[in-house]
């Protein structure tokens, strides 16, 4: 439980450090953008799953393959948020996003066989990066 909340803790502080401001309210986005209110329970949400689902592989094998992925995904995760909103770098950001994905889907991976709820846990995450991936792509885009 502790290393969950860590992790729900930490994921917040840095989104709280790290809030949309007035060079992202300037930004063009697509149509799709979601508005700003749903991002923090979202994230939430997520940040609850990502801990459950770490402290699970750490408690069966902190050494392993999976804690590898999980470690990675959980840096890029932590480094997205300064480099788009506190660098202002779309497209250093982008490329974040992508490895961040990368990195879910090998949790996902080589957590199927050994700890399935762990991998599901995921699944969410997974479909929000994806999404966040698609919105980050298209405001480079746009801008």
């Amino acid at each position: 439980m502790l290393f969950a909340g860590g992790v729900v803790l930490t994921g917040l502080l840095l989104g709280y450090a790290n809030k949309p401001d007035g060079w992202y309210a300037a930004l063009n986005k697509p149509a799709f953008n979601p508005p700003n209110f749903l991002f923090a329970p979202v994230w939430l949400t997520l940040y609850v799953c990502i801990g459950v689902a770490g402290a699970r592989t750490w408690a069966r094998d902190p050494r392993s393959p999976a804690m590898a992925a999980w470690a990675a995904q959980m840096a890029l995760n932590f480094l997205w948020s300064p480099v788009f909103f506190g660098m202002h770098r779309i497209g250093l950001a982008l490329g974040i996003i992508l490895a961040l994905l990368t990195a879910i889907a090998a949790f996902i991976a080589t957590q199927w066989r050994t700890d399935r709820l762990a991998a599901l846990l995921f699944l969410p995450y997974a479909a929000w990066v994806g999404f966040a991936t698609l919105l980050n792509g298209s405001i480079y885009r746009l801008n």
